[in-house]
């Protein structure tokens, strides 16, 4: 009976092989190169789906399955969808995230730079999430900087009794199914935190198996390996994850590789040390960035302009001629949106350090041309770097609605600086396997049915700066746990995504 019992399992799983013409299967890709998101070259082979799951890989005969839709994928790439380790928005208001579906991503990990997405009950967030039927995956972190405003932690390192607060917080938050912790280190609140605070907190991430992922302390060229090293140190505790890798003022290939070069000595010392970047030469955030420390919430600034403005204003002078200029700032929130602060302040008749000490901190976000391309290309080609889009549908930046499709357009078809394997490696079974998901990232049988089908020369990141709200193309069917939601390339009416929660 137990030899019965097996022989039939195995006829399960052989699928097409072996008694297939009894099963009926809800899709059959034929035709295409299988790519599986694990790096090996890819392959000819057909694949079928039922359900949510993959259910057969491997040469099928048409005629012995039943089957009710076929698409023909010849001379075309059928991928894993891709996995955004690094994303932001809000599934509850914004559920379509067609920014992100358009270039490939089925799955962002939201909660990041030390934000959780919600300040109540993580579980009652995954609710509110489900209700609202996302488009894609969602996962999250729970945000360091979020857990000290739940406890009421100054502008101060914590003390006992409020890490021990923090921890219960973030216990709760693991045992709901956040991935892990994020951090951001260079904004308020986190900031505030010490070394102690960090690895304590660090040592609860670990002792639940996940990850820590962070905003480092400073990002600057003169800084970036202390800031390395603070999260190097954290990873003794527990894995750790730099968040959008990059080195603001550094510039060059050899600045690059000894930035990767410190990464990797961590992690022939043991540490489990991964990161993302994002393929634009400008950042995305605050313009608090160039206020200094003590002067970076609105009550500072405000104490600041009443008791030394000048002191504030040299400040300012000096960190817009380090960061490039006024015309290296482009705001996208606020008044000025669309505009840099050099031409908002002649549409205003001020200096643009005027116009700066008007604004405050708080007053809008802003892309910040700060980087060295070909240093951040180095990065974003080099082995174990994985790729995020640190971006979101509203962002007034190019990289939430282009990145990933960026990847493939630059980097595989006109720089042939990596192969399409590494590349859909890269933005699927890498990300997956660094914040542990098992059943997605990687095209085999049993894994979940999130699927492109694309042309890697058809693929086209079409945002710009100027026009950062504009969708790629390229990627012409999609599929969302086991339901199309893209068909040649026109959006279905269809919303597939599932709140993924890490188990204990």
């Amino acid at each position: 009976m137990l030899k019965k019992i097996v022989l039939l399992l195995l006829i399960g799983m052989l699928g097409c092989t072996a008694g297939s013409a009894q099963q009926t299967w809800d899709w059959h890709i034929t035709g295409g190169t299988i790519v599986d998101g694990t790096g090996a070259k890819g392959y000819q082979a057909d694949l079928l789906i039922r359900a949510d799951s993959i259910g057969f890989i491997g040469k099928v005969d048409a005629d012995t399955i039943s089957v009710v839709h076929t698409i023909d994928a010849s001379g075309k790439m059928v991928s894993p969808g891709f996995i955004d380790v690094h994303a932001h928005g809000n599934p509850v208001k914004t559920p379509e995230f067609h920014n992100f579906l358009a270039m490939g991503v089925t799955t962002i990990l939201l909660g990041q730079d030390g934000s959780s997405p919600t300040s109540a009950s993580l579980a009652e967030w995954f609710k509110e999430v489900e209700a609202a039927q996302p488009a894609v995956n969602i996962a999250t972190l729970t945000g360091h900087g979020t857990l000290r405003q739940k406890v009421g932690v100054g502008k101060s390192a914590a003390n006992q009794q409020e890490l021990n607060r923090m921890e219960r917080f973030l216990e709760q938050d693991l045992e709901d199914g956040a991935f892990g912790m994020s951090t951001g280190l260079e904004y308020v609140p986190g900031l505030y935190a010490d070394e102690a605070e960090l690895l304590y907190l660090a040592n609860v991430v670990g002792n639940h198996d996940r990850i820590v992922m962070s905003h480092v302390r400073s990002e600057d060229d003169n800084k970036i390996e202390q800031s390395l090293e603070e999260l190097a140190m954290q990873g003794e505790k527990a894995r750790v994850h730099a968040s959008h890798l990059k080195v603001v003022y550094g510039r060059g290939t050899d600045r690059a590789g000894a930035i990767l070069q410190q990464i990797q000595e961590y992690r022939e010392q043991g540490i489990e040390f991964s990161a993302d970047t994002y393929p634009y030469a400008a950042s995305y955030t605050g313009i608090g960035i160039v206020f200094p420390t003590w002067a970076k919430t609105e009550t500072e600034w405000q104490q600041t302009m009443d008791e030394r403005p000048e002191v504030l204003r040299s400040f300012l002078e000096q960190k817009l001629t380090q960061r490039n200029g006024p015309g290296a700032i482009l705001f996208g929130s606020g008044e000025y949106a669309g505009k840099t602060l050099q031409q908002a302040a002649d549409l205003q008749g001020m200096q643009p350090v005027d116009l700066l000490l008007q604004m405050g901190p708080d007053a809008a976000s802003a892309a910040h041309f700060v980087m060295n391309e070909e240093l951040q290309d180095s990065i974003t080609t080099a082995p174990g770097v994985m790729v995020s889009s640190d971006g979101s549908p509203t962002m007034y930046h190019p990289r939430g609605y282009g990145s990933f499709a960026k990847i493939i357009h630059r980097y595989v078809k006109e720089q042939q600086a990596l192969s399409i394997e590494e590349a859909v490696y890269k933005m699927s079974g890498l990300p997956a396997r660094t914040i542990g998901l098992t059943d997605r990232g990687v095209l085999k049988v049993g894994n979940k049915a999130d699927i492109l089908i694309f042309n890697p020369n058809e693929v086209v990141d079409n945002a710009t700066f100027s026009q950062p709200h504009q969708l790629a193309e390229g990627f012409g069917w999609i599929w969302v746990n086991g339901q199309m939601v893209r068909k040649a390339g026109t959006f279905t009416e269809t919303r597939a995504g599932e709140t993924l929660k890490k188990k204990l």
